[in-house]
């Protein structure tokens, strides 16, 4: 569970309360418990991301947000963790949501079935797929995969005949910028209308490099939508609010990597996760992370509202607009699900 200094709830009370809504939707959380199996192989994702935390359970989860966000009610979009095993996860989601009234998401491997995925879909309650790279086929290098090798056509066909909500996580060292993937994104779009495609992380463009041209292609699309989740690059939150405005933006944290301390710098156009020196362990070998003995470092779930917040003041955004973007456009897209 997170536990608050003086400097956080002086961020929070000074820069976050009376910028946050009263009522906002985190659209991209896991939640897991450490005894659960892994499953997964290691071919493209992150690994500094095994430093911060072990589980967040639901009831943690409940709590931790409660302590955030003393002042907000926080609703949680929720799925498993993306190193767990499946069904482990799939169940465990399941079983709180009934519990919490959670809106959730389906944990996917490239190998089920459409057949399977909709009958576990619909008896489950949830409201749509959450497929990972790391499940994929095992023989393909990590910078080969691409979307449709863990996110084949087939899933794709169910999600879009449901109406579901896929969630997305690009593959490939390039990031947004990579025309395979901007390809394959705007496959999804022209064949699949009828899905609730959510581009994750804005599609892991965690610096302002990584955008590349990529949304003089993406402002052309009509449904998809994104979220800058574990995202604090001003860049990249600007740059997808002048493409597709700010209808089509979303809050999500990715807790519990969020509750890390951190702030986040770039050179050479790749990013750097400067944390306390010795809070995680020896991170010499993280390519991602960088140390440092400065003590007022904050949560990443702080530095990307942070973030959204300087953004909103230099393109003079409304209140409206920041409502939008932190409440009521994931509102629109779980509603429109059930």
């Amino acid at each position: 569970m997170v536990i608050l200094n003086d400097y956080d709830r002086k961020v929070y009370e000074n820069e976050l309360k009376g910028f946050l809504p009263k009522e906002f939707i985190d659209c991209h959380i896991h939640v897991w418990e450490k005894d659960f199996p892994r499953q997964g192989c290691s071919n493209g994702g992150s690994t500094w991301t095994r430093k911060v935390c072990e589980d967040l359970s639901a009831e943690d989860l409940i709590e931790s947000l409660k302590i955030l966000f003393p002042e907000n009610k926080v609703t949680p979009l929720v799925f498993g963790g993306c190193s767990r095993d499946i069904p482990t996860c799939n169940n465990y989601v399941m079983n709180k949501s009934a519990e919490y009234g959670f809106p959730t998401l389906f944990r996917t491997s490239y190998d089920m079935t459409p057949d399977f995925l909709e009958q576990e879909v619909k008896k489950g309650g949830f409201l749509g797929l959450k497929p990972y790279l790391s499940n994929c086929p095992p023989y393909i290098p990590a910078s080969e995969i691409r979307i449709f090798d863990f996110l084949p056509k087939e899933h794709l066909e169910v999600a879009n005949k449901n109406g579901w909500i896929v969630m997305l996580h690009i593959p490939r060292s390039k990031r947004l910028r990579d025309a395979v993937n901007i390809a394959q994104i705007m496959e999804i779009e022209e064949k699949y209308p009828d899905l609730k495609l959510i581009v994750a992380h804005i599609g892991r463009a965690y610096a302002k490099e990584d955008i590349g041209d990529a949304f003089e292609v993406l402002k052309n699309t009509k449904n998809l939508v994104f979220d800058f989740t574990a995202n604090v690059c001003d860049d990249a939150i600007k740059a997808c609010i002048e493409a597709v405005g700010t209808k089509r933006l979303l809050f999500g944290s990715d807790l519990p990597i969020a509750f890390m301390r951190m702030y986040r710098i770039v050179e050479n156009g790749e990013y750097f996760n400067v944390v306390p020196r010795g809070l995680y362990g020896d991170v010499s070998n993280e390519a991602h992370m960088r140390e440092t003995d400065e003590k007022d470092v904050t949560f990443m779930i702080y530095e990307q509202i942070l973030a959204l917040k300087r953004v909103a003041t230099e393109m003079k955004l409304t209140d409206s607009q920041i409502e939008d973007i932190m409440f009521l456009n994931a509102k629109r897209v779980i509603e429109s699900v059930k």
